[in-house]
């Protein structure tokens, strides 16, 4: 099976076409070496790729004959991102700035109730 299929029926991307995009991005890389869209997946590969800022890391146990549900993904592929990724992707959320740019329009309703409550906190 080809291997923007493959992430495709493992539920990996919403469609083919994502899949084949990644692959011609270079995000996908089969056994180290990173793949046209068209390469054969067999099972034992293993498969790096990069989406949404998290390097996932999967073993192919076996190949679908078509698109499965969620709960029979883990019968075809092994995961093994290390849970280091997913904590890191915690912690981008929580490093992100403040919602809106500093200077950018009126304060919102909430915007301001936040600074009546921080001035009334030091007076």
């Amino acid at each position: 099976m080809r291997i923007d299929k493959y992430l495709w029926c493992v539920r990996y991307y919403k469609t083919r076409t994502l899949g084949t995009t990644a692959c011609k991005k270079g995000q996908v890389k089969v056994n180290n070496d990173v793949v046209k869209p068209s390469r054969e997946v067999y099972p034992q590969d293993i498969i790096e790729l990069r989406k949404n800022q998290i390097n996932y890391k999967l073993k192919v146990n076996d190949i679908p004959e078509s698109r499965i549900g969620a709960k029979l993904v883990d019968i075809y592929r092994t995961d093994m991102t290390p849970k280091e990724q997913f904590e890191a992707q915690e912690l981008l959320k929580y490093s992100k700035d403040y919602y809106r740019k500093k200077g950018v329009g009126r304060p919102t309703k909430k915007d301001r109730r936040d600074i009546d409550d921080f001035t009334d906190e030091n007076e």
